[in-house]
């Protein structure tokens, strides 16, 4: 996959469990709800439908704010790539204002652990800005170690 710097933003980790279980976490809804956003805010629902073109649906709990994001997903290549976006709902319904497609990626490091890729593609550099000044990095690597942290207890 090329990047395009001007709107993708990406970060990789090693993360101290096997790919398998962060496949687990990520695609089942009971999972998410332990390491999905940072904490304390945190995931009210979650819905996967888990197939190319099934739902990805959160609720976050923000400061007592409930917020909606109802997705699709695009790519499925079990145990290695999610691929997943807020452009359409189920039934490939185009969304009003869309935000983001969220690429995550699982390679086994060859020593129990795993190369962790996290990419979001934005539809313009403004977009792409935005996301960043809501701080990308800071959050989704929080989300990576709160991901972690939850893999290693169910291990």
């Amino acid at each position: 996959m090329k990047l395009d710097p001007t709107t993708d933003l990406t970060f990789t980790r090693k993360i101290n469990a096997p790919k398998d279980l962060l496949w687990e976490c990520w695609t089942t809804p009971k999972h998410i709800k332990n390491f999905f956003v940072p904490k304390p805010h945190s995931i009210d629902t979650c819905e996967i439908d888990l197939r190319v073109g099934g739902k990805f649906n959160t609720t976050m709990n923000v400061e007592g704010n409930l917020m909606e994001n109802e997705g699709v997903i695009l790519e499925v290549i079990e145990g290695e790539r999610l691929v997943f976006t807020d452009t359409y709902s189920e039934g490939w319904k185009p969304a009003a204002d869309p935000f983001m497609t969220a690429i995550v990626e699982f390679v086994d490091d060859g020593k129990g652990g795993t190369i962790y890729t996290a990419t979001a593609r934005h539809r313009s550099p403004e977009a792409r800005q935005s996301h960043e000044d809501m701080g990308f990095y800071n959050g989704w690597g929080t989300v990576a170690t709160q991901l972690e942290e939850y893999a290693q207890s169910l291990k």
